[in-house]
Parts: structure tokens; sequence; C-alpha cells
């Protein structure tokens, strides 16, 4: 039974340690709420939570989501999962036993707590896309057995088995489909663009684009998602999503590496490479749901975020 008897709550972030968790767990501690971090370290890193070793609020347990998990708790962000194609590709049985595994364990646990649980999904669920820009009643065009589907797949059953406990078992969810994140504290090596990008050139290494580099993404902040999930699990029950959260401003990956060699200075050259397997020739999300149940819409642009992300890189990378 839940322990929700004051405004003040014991949240779990699952993933905790990684690059969108630790910022999510700085707000939530700014709330004034207490926080339960649970993380294998396979993609996280302790140095993201450093600034909170000492912080009563805070507590860390190493724990991998595929196993059952016991505690008391209010509220759960489920957001563990590698999130980049090089490090969900690495071991793609275990990532998509993260996905499928670890959300029938977080589901158990916030049905028998009778507490919130928000699932961070993906925009990979729209796979290749053949709708422009993507809606959440669109279906996807995904490979089920191509090199991504690991995570893409992974991520559609997670979804999948929310709302069936939610049918079934009365599970109180919210699905959040999270566009392409940014900010400090993305891995050096994650294999994301904009880390890419940022690092390639900080080290006056050759800037490398994947086919035409004309393909789009958009990008937000991660303050501006964190602002996203935390209005999401705040929002009604009736209100479970699936729901959009990212930047509908579209930038082409030329557009991108213009942008990083203008803010960093650097000399780097281009290189073109073949485009991977299943890589979507375009993505950007349509944010009217978020916008008109959530009142959320994303702030920071481009230029500003990359100058922050840009910052936090230059104190990390050797050049």
């Amino acid at each position: 039974m839940t322990r929700q008897y004051q405004s003040r709550k014991r949240i779990l972030v699952t993933g905790g340690a990684g690059f969108v968790g630790s910022h999510l767990i700085d707000r939530l501690i700014g709330q004034g709420h207490d926080v339960l971090c649970a993380d294998n370290l396979f993609t996280g890193s302790r140095q993201n939570l450093e600034h909170l070793r000492h912080n009563p609020q805070f507590e860390f347990m190493r724990h991998d989501v595929t196993l059952p998990l016991m505690v008391q708790v209010d509220e759960i962000y489920n957001l563990a999962c590698p999130a980049s194609p090089v490090h969900y590709q690495h071991d793609p049985i275990q990532t998509t036993k993260t996905s499928v595994y670890g959300a029938i364990n977080m589901l158990d646990l916030a049905v028998r707590m009778r507490c919130k649980i928000l699932q961070a999904s993906t925009s990979e669920v729209y796979g290749d896309p053949a709708v422009h820009p993507q809606v959440e009643t669109y279906w996807g065009n995904v490979n089920p057995i191509g090199p991504r589907a690991c995570y893409d797949e992974g991520k559609r059953v997670a979804e999948t088995l929310f709302f069936d406990y939610h049918r079934q078992s009365g599970a109180r969810i919210k699905v959040a489909r999270i566009f392409n994140t940014y900010g400090p504290r993305m891995h050096p090596r994650d294999g994301r663009v904009v880390s890419n990008f940022v690092v390639q050139a900080l080290r006056g290494e050759s800037i490398t684009l994947f086919g035409t580099g004309l393909q789009t993404r958009s990008f937000c902040y991660v303050d501006d998602l964190v602002e996203g999930l935390v209005k999401l699990m705040e929002s009604a029950d009736e209100f479970t999503g699936p729901v959009n959260l990212g930047n509908p401003n579209e930038f082409t990956m030329r557009e991108l590496a213009d942008a990083v060699l203008r803010q960093t200075g650097s000399k780097s050259e281009r290189v073109f490479m073949p485009l991977p397997a299943d890589d979507p020739k375009q993505r950007k999300p349509d944010i009217s749901l978020a916008q008109e149940v959530l009142g959320w819409t994303p702030t920071i642009e481009l230029d500003q975020g990359l100058g922050e992300t840009i910052a936090y890189f230059r104190s990390v990378v050797d050049a």
C-alpha cells in the first residue's frame, strides 16, 4: 500500500545515473522529494551523481531492473535502458531484456505500491516514419529483425505491457515518447550525433556525417525534457499518454554540423560515410498533445543548448 501521506514523496528513478536520469533526479530533489536511484552502471556513471553523494535526500542502489525490486516508494520513473545505438547494440539481447523484464518488474512494483509509474519510451517506436511529423496515433514503421530492433521493439513491447497492466491491473501509468535529447552529462562516446559532432570538433577530428547528411532530427535540451517528464507525472491519472516530448524544430545533420563548428571555432573537415541500416531519414515530433494537456512547450533553442553542451564537453574531453 502507498505511503503517500504528505507532499514530500519518495521517488524511484531507474537508470538515474544516466544522462537524462541524473538531471531528473536534480529536479526532483530540488522540489523537496527523496529520491532512490537504481542503476546497474552499464551506461550510467557515478560521476553524474557525485554532487549528490552527501545529500540526505538522495540514495543510490546498484541494481539491474531485469531483476525484481522490493522498495517502498510513491512514484516511479522507469528510465533504465541504454539509449544510444553504440550502447544498445553492444549487447542486444540484454537491451531487449532491460526493456521487457524491466517494465514487468517496475509495473509489478507500481501495482503493489498503488503508485504512478512513468515509462521513458522513445521516438524510435515510430521507426523510419512514413508520417511526418510524427503523431502519437501513428503506429510506426519498424524493422523487427534489424540491428536496431532490440531497442525499437523492446520499447514497443514495454509500451504494450504498460497499457495491458493499466487495463488488467489498474496500474497508474504515464508513457512519454522522448525525441532526441542533448545537454551536459552526455557520454562522450555514446555515439549520438550531438556528442559525436561536439567531441570531434573539440579534438579537431573530422566531423562524420552519414549518407548525404540531409536526414533530419529535432533536438530537445535536457532541461526542457525534464520539465515535460515532471509535468506528465503530475498530470491527472486519466491522462496516460503516450505523449511526444521533444523540440519540433527540425535540422539536417549538415545544419547541426555547421552550428557545432561555428560555436566551437573548430576547423574540422566533414567526411561522409554510408548510412547505417534502418537509420530514420526524418524525425520530428508533433507536440500538440503535450501543449494541450500538459501546457508544455520547449523553450531552449539549439544555439543556446549547444553552448551549454559544448562548455560541458570542454571540461571533460581531452583535446
